[in-house]
C-alpha cells in the first residue's frame, strides 16, 4: 500500500486552480490504488508555523538543556519532517503570488527540510516523487514576455532536487485569471486549453505513478 502526501497551499478554499487540479490528482490516485493511503495537508487553512529562532538553535543545542519553546518547535518539525519521510509520492499545490509561492508553503518546507536528515542526496526522502501543481494567473513560459519573473518552478525544482534528492515533475496551469479579468477575455481560450491540459496531465501522472508505486511494492 503507497502512501500520498497531498499539500494545498491556496488560499481560496474553492475556485482555486491549483485545488482542482490536485482534486483530479488525487481522484485518480485512488481510483487506480483504492489500497493506498492519502495526507491531506491544507496550508491554507492550517498553516504551519514560519522558522523561528527556537527551532533553529534547538538543534545546536544540548536536548536535555532545551526550553519548552525550543521542545514544542523540536517536536513540530519532526511530526512534519515524520509525514514526509512516511510518503511514498509527494502532491504539492503551489500557486504562484507576486511570482513565487505562498509564504505558507515556504514556512512548510522550511519546517520539513532538515539538514543530516531529510536535507541531501542521500536523506531519507531521496528518490521520492514529487508532483507540483503550478498554477499562475498570466503566462511565464519560456518565450513569453515574463519568462524572467518565474519563481516558482524554477525554485521549487532545485529545492526538490538540489536539497531534497527528490525527483519533481510539474503540471503548470496558466492563464487563470483570464475568466475574470476583462483585460485578459481574449485569452480565454487558451485559458481552457490550459486548465483541460492540466486536468488531464493530472489523471495520467497519478495512474502512472501509483502502477510504479503498486507494482514496486509487488516486487519488493
Amino acid at each position: 500500500m503507497a502512501t500520498l502526501l497531498h499539500i494545498d497551499s491556496a488560499i481560496s478554499p474553492a475556485g482555486s486552480a491549483s485545488r482542482e487540479v490536485t482534486a483530479a490528482f488525487v481522484k485518480a490516485w485512488t481510483e487506480a490504488h483504492p489500497d493506498g493511503k492519502v495526507v491531506h495537508r491544507d496550508l491554507g487553512a492550517h498553516p504551519v508555523p514560519h522558522l523561528d529562532f527556537a527551532a533553529v538553535s534547538a538543534g545546536f543545542s544540548d536536548p536535555s538543556e532545551h526550553t519548552e519553546e525550543q521542545r514544542a518547535a523540536v517536536a513540530l518539525r519532526d511530526e512534519l519532517a515524520t509525514e514526509l519521510e512516511s510518503a511514498d509520492a509527494v502532491l504539492i499545490g503551489a500557486p504562484m503570488y507576486n511570482f513565487t509561492i505562498p509564504s505558507t508553503l515556504k514556512a512548510w518546507l522550511d519546517q520539513v527540510i532538515i539538514v543530516g536528515r531529510t536535507g541531501g542526496e542521500t536523506g531519507t526522502v531521496a528518490g521520492t516523487p514529487i508532483t507540483v501543481v503550478a498554477s499562475r494567473g498570466g503566462s511565464y513560459a519560456v518565450g513569453t514576455p515574463r519568462e524572467s519573473f518565474e519563481f516558482v518552478q524554477n525554485y521549487l525544482e532545485k529545492l526538490a532536487v538540489g536539497m531534497l534528492g527528490a525527483e519533481v515533475d510539474f503540471i503548470v496551469p496558466e492563464l487563470t485569471l483570464a475568466p475574470v479579468n476583462p483585460a485578459m477575455s481574449e485569452l480565454i481560450p487558451l485559458f481552457e486549453a490550459s486548465r483541460a491540459k492540466a486536468l488531464e496531465e493530472a489523471g495520467e501522472k497519478a495512474r502512472a505513478l501509483a502502477a510504479r508505486l503498486t507494482g514496486a511494492a509487488a516486487t519488493a
